[in-house]
C-alpha cells in the first residue's frame, strides 16, 4: 500500500481543516479478521495484507509509503442538540491510494479531538463495525468499508476491561454533514466555500455549471441520502446514532455504534441503549434524515444564499420528500416480486407491515419464506408466523389477486435478490465476539463470509438463518466503544 500525496486530495485543504499528528502504538498486535473483496478493491495482495508489514501499519506501528496521518476537525448536533467542535476522536486518515480511496484507523489513539478520551476501541465494538460494514455492501446498501481489525492484548477500560483493536476502514471521502456545520457555524466562511468547492470537484461534478453549485450539491445529497435510508427501511436496519457528525457527504452508511438489524418487527423499536428518548428509533429515521439534511442547508446557507433567503436551500430538500417515498415504496415492492407500480400497491405493503407489526413476526424470516412461498407455492410456512390468522389470510387473497398475471418464476427470482435470508443480527455479532475474546477468530471469519452473500442459500450455514434465541432480546447496545 503506497500513499501518494496530491493537490486534490483531502490534505489539501489545509491546517484548518485537520491536525497532523501520528498514531499511538500498541502491542504485540494481531490479526483478528480480513475482507478479500475490499483488499481486490484497493488493489491490494493477500500475501502483503498477511505480511508482518501490513500488520504493523495497519495498527499504527508504522508508517507506509507517502502517508501523513491526520485528524479531521468537526461539529455537529447530537440526539437533535447543537454539540459544538467535535472532530475525528479515535480515527485518523492515513491518506489516499492511487485509486482515490482513502484509508483511515479506528482506534489507532487519542487526537486533539478526544474530548477526555483514549482515541482507542475495544475489540468487541471493532468487530460489529467490521462485519456490519461488509455485510451492508453485500446487501448493496452504500456504505464505508472495513479491510481488516487488527488487535491487541493491551487493556482499554469501559464498562468493564477489555482488549483494544483498531478496523482499518475504506471511503472515497469521510466527509460527514458535521465537518459543514463546523465552518459555518464559527462564521469561516471562506473554509466552507473551500470544502464545498473540493466536494463539488471531487465528488459532485455535475453540480459545478448548475446556477447555484452549492444548492445543486445539498439536492443531489438529500437525493443520495434518501435512497439510502429507504434501503436501510427496507431491510429493517437501525443506525443508532443518526447524529449530523454520523451522516456522510457522500451518502454512505458511516459509523457502525450501536446499530442492529430488526428481529420482531417493531417499527417503535430502539437499538441504542443510550437513546433514552427513542428519537432515532427504526420509524423516526426517515425524518431524522430530512431535519439532518436541513441542518446541512443551514450550514450551506451561507454560500447558496449570501442574503440569507432560505427558499433556494429548502427547494433543494423538496426532492428528499419525493425520493424517499419513492424508494421505499420500489423497495418493498421488489421485496413482494412485484416489477411494475399499480393501484392498491402501497395498502398492500402497508397492509403487511402492519400485521408484522401486529402479530410480532420476524422481518428477515417472513420476507424470505414469503420468497419460497411463492416459488413452491406452499404457503404454510408463512402463516405459521401468525396468530392472527383471519387478518393474514385477507392479506394474502389481495396479494395473490395482485400477481395473478405474473410469473411466478420471475416473482421468486426478483424477490430472493430482494430479500436476505441472513443478517448480522445482533446474536451473531455476541457470538463471533465471545469466540473472539478466546482468539479464536473462526467465527467472524464465517459470518464475514457468509455476509457478503446474504441472499444465497449456502445450505451448510441454515443455523445463521434461524429464530434469534430468547436471550438476544436482552442484548445492550449503547454509544460506548
Amino acid at each position: 500500500m503506497h500513499f501518494t500525496p496530491n493537490h486534490q486530495s483531502f490534505a489539501s485543504l489545509g491546517g484548518a481543516f485537520y491536525t497532523h499528528l501520528q498514531p499511538t502504538a500498541m502491542p504485540a498486535p494481531y490479526m483478528v479478521a480480513s475482507s478479500q473483496p475490499v483488499a481486490k478493491e484497493l488493489g491490494l495482495s493477500e500475501e502483503w495484507l498477511q505480511s508482518h508489514e501490513a500488520l504493523q501499519a495497519l495498527v499504527g506501528n508504522t508508517l507506509l509509503s507517502g502517508s501523513a496521518p491526520l485528524a479531521s476537525v468537526y461539529s455537529g448536533h447530537q440526539f437533535g442538540q447543537w454539540a459544538g467542535q467535535l472532530g475525528d476522536g479515535r480515527a485518523m486518515l492515513l491518506g489516499e491510494l492511487d485509486s482515490g480511496w482513502e484509508i483511515q484507523l479506528k482506534g489507532a489513539g487519542s487526537t486533539p479531538y478526544s474530548r477526555m478520551g483514549d482515541g482507542r476501541a475495544v475489540l468487541r465494538s471493532s468487530i460489529r463495525e467490521f462485519l456490519c460494514s461488509e455485510a451492508m455492501h453485500g446487501l448493496g446498501i452504500p456504505t464505508t468499508r472495513a479491510l481488516c481489525i487488527v488487535g491487541s492484548d493491551f487493556p482499554i477500560r469501559r464498562e468493564a476491561l477489555e482488549t483494544a483493536a483498531v478496523v482499518t476502514r475504506a471511503a472515497p471521502s469521510f466527509i460527514r454533514f458535521g465537518h459543514f456545520e463546523h465552518f459555518s457555524y464559527n462564521g469561516q466562511h471562506q473554509e466552507l466555500r473551500k470544502l464545498a468547492d473540493y466536494v463539488i470537484r471531487r465528488f459532485y461534478p455535475q453540480c459545478t455549471n448548475a446556477a447555484n453549485p452549492y444548492a445543486a450539491l445539498l439536492e443531489a445529497v438529500s437525493a443520495r441520502t434518501a435512497s439510502m435510508v429507504a434501503q436501510w427501511q427496507a431491510v429493517g436496519f437501525c443506525h443508532g446514532v443518526m447524529n449530523t457528525d454520523n451522516m456522510s457527504i457522500l451518502g454512505l452508511t458511516i459509523d457502525y455504534g450501536p446499530f442492529q438489524f430488526l428481529d420482531v418487527f417493531d417499527p417503535n423499536h430502539v437499538c441504542n441503549h443510550s437513546d433514552n428518548q427513542g428519537r432515532y428509533s427504526y420509524n423516526r429515521q426517515p425524518n431524522i434524515a430530512y431535519w439532518n439534511l436541513f441542518c446541512l442547508g443551514q450550514a450551506l446557507l451561507p454560500l447558496i444564499s449570501p442574503e440569507g433567503n432560505q427558499e433556494l436551500a429548502l427547494a433543494a430538500l423538496e426532492p428528499y420528500k419525493t425520493i424517499f417515498p419513492e424508494q421505499l415504496q420500489l423497495r418493498f415492492r421488489h421485496k413482494l416480486g412485484l416489477n411494475t407500480e399499480q393501484e392498491g400497491d402501497k395498502a398492500l405493503i402497508e397492509g403487511i407491515l402492519q400485521l408484522l407489526a401486529k402479530n410480532k413476526v420476524d422481518f428477515t424470516i417472513f420476507w424470505r419464506r414469503l420468497s419460497d412461498a411463492v416459488a413452491s407455492g406452499n404457503f404454510e410456512p408463512v402463516q405459521d408466523l401468525f396468530f392472527d390468522r383471519q387478518s393474514y389470510a385477507a392479506w394474502v387473497l389481495t396479494y395473490s389477486e395482485r400477481t395473478m398475471s405474473i410469473s411466478q418464476r420471475d416473482m421468486a427470482y426478483l424477490m430472493r435478490k430482494s430479500n436476505p435470508k441472513y443478517i448480522l443480527r445482533n446474536h451473531l455479532g455476541e457470538q463471533a465476539i465471545a469466540a473472539a475474546k478466546d482468539k479464536n477468530f473462526t467465527e467472524t471469519t464465517r459470518l464475514l463470509n457468509l455476509l457478503q452473500s446474504p441472499c444465497e442459500e449456502h445450505p451448510s450455514m441454515e443455523q445463521y438463518a434461524g429464530f434469534p434465541p430468547d436471550w438476544a432480546a436482552g442484548i445492550e447496545i449503547s454509544c460506548s466503544s
